[in-house]
């Protein structure tokens, strides 16, 4: 089992939490944003591989996990990736890590986005996973995953039921992840913090209009990035990713056939290989 470090870091924001393991060059791993999402959740099993090249953080991003919960007041002055960018700035900074590799997913993809834009002498190299605000679909919005993930706590709130629901609108093939799976996510979304933020931030994201629109300046990553996309994803769609393919300097896409949202546990050995081999480029 990988020993996992815990920090809690303070902010100008609030306090964000922080596993991390392994040693080597920093990478940084960003969680979307679904109920009971949080760092570790999302990764764990990903990490007996990552580790062993990589000292590995995990921050919960701010809203989700052990962190601080915007208010409305901060989601009406901000976006939660303007936030979410700001506070893990500053927790990298107070753990005394500069450069770093930075790897995100969905939610946290907009925020690694987000973090390689402003800061591109920070970011080395950069993996996107079916990322938000970079992405420009040709299809309806909000997608199917979009619309499950916001009524999850709606309509009578969280429930095993829906949450299986929920999981089998992330993945291609729901049969990989049992009713332990579901019944861990769903205890894990139960938090009334968690859920009385979630309420706020779907709240925010409608009044916004969705995501920031992060795929105007994506001419300004720099780092050489990496996409993983399942070509069967119904929340973040496939067909947004061209925008991405010609906007980014240096860019590589990697389609899984048979694969959903979750790259990272619907192809866990293949997303491994190739996160561990774009990180080592030279």
């Amino acid at each position: 089992m990988t020993e996992l470090k815990h920090h809690r870091v303070a902010t100008s924001l609030g306090e964000i939490a922080v596993a991390e393991t392994g040693e080597g060059p920093v990478l940084v791993m960003l969680h979307g944003g679904g109920p009971g999402a949080s760092g570790v959740a999302n990764y764990l099993q990903n990490l007996p591989a990552l580790a062993r090249r990589f000292r590995v953080v995990l921050p919960d991003q701010p809203g989700f996990g052990g962190s601080y919960r915007p208010t409305d007041e901060d989601l009406a002055e901000r976006s939660i990736t303007a936030i979410t960018v700001d506070a893990l700035f500053q927790a990298l900074d107070s753990l005394g890590i500069d450069g770093f590799h930075l790897l995100g997913n969905s939610l946290g993809g907009a925020a690694a986005i987000a973090m390689a834009q402003q800061r591109p002498e920070r970011v080395a190299r950069l993996v996107l996973m079916a990322p938000g605000g970079g992405w420009l679909p040709s299809g309806p919005t909000p997608t199917e995953g979009q619309k499950e993930m916001f009524r999850y706590y709606n309509g009578g709130g969280p429930s095993e039921k829906k949450m299986a629901a929920f999981i089998r609108t992330m993945v291609y093939d729901h049969q990989q992840f049992g009713a332990d799976v579901v019944k861990a996510r769903y205890e894990a979304s139960l938090d009334e913090s968690h859920i009385a933020f979630y309420h706020r931030y779907n709240a925010a994201f409608a009044k916004r209009g969705g995501m920031d629109p992060l795929w105007r300046d994506l001419h300004r990553i720099k780092a050489p990035t990496l996409l993983l996309w399942g070509r069967d994803d119904r929340t973040i769609t496939l067909d947004g990713a061209q925008l991405m393919l010609r906007q980014i300097q240096d860019v590589q896409l990697h389609v899984f056939g048979r694969c959903g949202h979750w790259v990272q546990l619907e192809r866990q050995a293949q997303f491994e290989e190739l996160v561990v081999g774009h990180l080592g480029e030279r």
